[in-house]
């Protein structure tokens, strides 16, 4: 494995949420596609020998890294104890995001808080605070909201009952607009990769 873009590779496996396919991928990289296919198995042959604690699998038409099954466990475990502990700053400001301008998408989410949020959306998705609500129309991109027992956790009978949001803060459709500016200029020229916040719980 002598290609000097598996690193690139590797970094853009590393942010997906879905698998990606190859073809993504070698674009990305600017490189032929057939090449960056021959690089994913080598790179997946190499962590399956290695005795890593994932594995690289092609899955759906994609690539995507996922944990080994004999982790399972231990993973699900380390989970459910997480669930007693207080949410971080991280994802308090997440949940706001989302149950201020639900339903939303992640990516949206990302765009408002300026990194990526797909760790603290699945840390707030496995304390039952937001849920998968349906699919945007337009992009077919995933929509969550906040849950009922979100609600209960906060007092509230309804989301009507929220607080409004701080006067130094943009309402919900000035958001709105400037989400909808930053989608325009993403369209128009590419964008560099998002941060990774790293959610700690």
């Amino acid at each position: 494995m002598s290609e000097n873009y598996l690193p690139a590779l590797e970094a853009l496996l590393m942010l997906a949420t879905e698998p990606v396919p190859a073809a993504d991928l070698a674009e990305a990289v600017g490189e032929p596609v057939v090449a960056v296919e021959v690089a994913l198995a080598e790179l997946a042959e190499f962590y399956t020998n290695s005795g890593r604690g994932f594995v690289l699998r092609q899955v759906g038409g994609g690539w995507r890294y996922y944990t080994r099954e004999e982790h399972a466990e231990l993973i699900a475990q380390w989970l459910l104890e997480g669930q007693r502990g207080t949410l971080s700053q991280a994802a308090l400001e997440t949940l706001a995001v989302v149950a201020y301008l639900q339903p939303i998408s992640r990516g949206r989410v990302s765009a408002v808080r300026g990194v990526n949020v797909d760790g603290v959306m699945r840390t707030l998705a496995t304390r039952d605070l937001i849920e998968e609500v349906g699919r945007d129309p337009e992009t077919g991109a995933r929509l969550f909201a906040t849950t009922g027992f979100f609600l209960e956790r906060m007092g509230l009978s309804k989301l009507e009952e929220l607080p409004p949001l701080a006067p130094h803060l943009p309402e919900a459709s000035a958001l709105e607009a400037e989400l909808a500016d930053l989608a325009a200029q993403s369209a128009a020229q590419p964008q560099p990769p998002a941060l990774v916040e790293v959610e700690d719980v």
